[in-house]
């Protein structure tokens, strides 16, 4: 396996791992730890996608990865208006 192909396995193994956890009721898909994976494992999938020049899963990992930034925005701003 070449650099790509580990970086894109870590990747989507991660985006796996966080699926599967909220699948089994682990954890929320609205907690940060299953935010901070699935931002993590799009952000590795899609630099192995560049790396391959894959072009739709660059803008699949793309998007992805803006919406989970989006969603992580939108918890911090939750939880610091629960706090004051």
């Amino acid at each position: 396996m070449n650099v790509a192909d580990w970086i894109g396995t870590i990747g989507v193994g991660l985006l796996l791992i966080a699926f599967g956890l909220n699948l089994l009721d682990l954890i929320s898909a609205k907690s940060f730890m299953y935010l901070i994976i699935n931002l993590s494992g799009a952000l590795l999938a899609g630099i192995a996608s560049v790396l391959i020049n894959y072009i739709p899963f660059v803008i699949l990992e793309a998007v992805w990865v803006l919406v989970s930034i989006f969603a992580m925005v939108v918890k911090i701003k939750e939880s610091r208006k629960i706090k004051q």
